[in-house]
């Protein structure tokens, strides 16, 4: 059965305006609209790095006891929070592999691995 719900845990966390720290959270595996429908969003037009913010709020489905999570929830993640979160979009929803170079410490020639990160939470 294939998973379309990860767990997570973020660096820092969300602070909601009640000053309640979330790390918690779920994010699930994007649809083709997930990525089509932000480019029609005025905001995304104006400024295409909006786009991020708009994809994670669509698959995001949970952050600690946040009721709803919106682009203004995504927006007011730390940094550190957003680039860990934009990691895991890409991890997830690319092939779940990552390719790294590595060189043999015997004959030193250059190759690559793959890393099935699909599996992480």
């Amino acid at each position: 059965m294939l998973q379309t719900e990860y767990d997570f845990t973020l660096p820092s966390g969300y602070v909601d305006s009640e000053g309640n720290l979330h790390r918690e959270g779920i994010m699930r595996l994007a649809t083709a609209a997930d990525e089509i429908l932000p480019l029609k969003d005025p905001r995304v037009q104006n400024n295409p790095a909006y786009l991020i913010v708009i994809l994670l709020s669509r698959v995001v489905t949970r952050l600690g006891s946040v009721e709803t999570i919106n682009p203004k929830v995504i927006e007011g993640l730390f940094a550190s929070d957003l680039a860990y979160l934009q990691d895991l979009y890409n991890r997830l929803n690319g092939n779940g592999m990552r390719v790294l170079p590595v060189k043999c410490p015997h004959c030193g020639g250059d190759f690559e691995v793959e890393l099935d990160m699909s599996g992480e939470s």
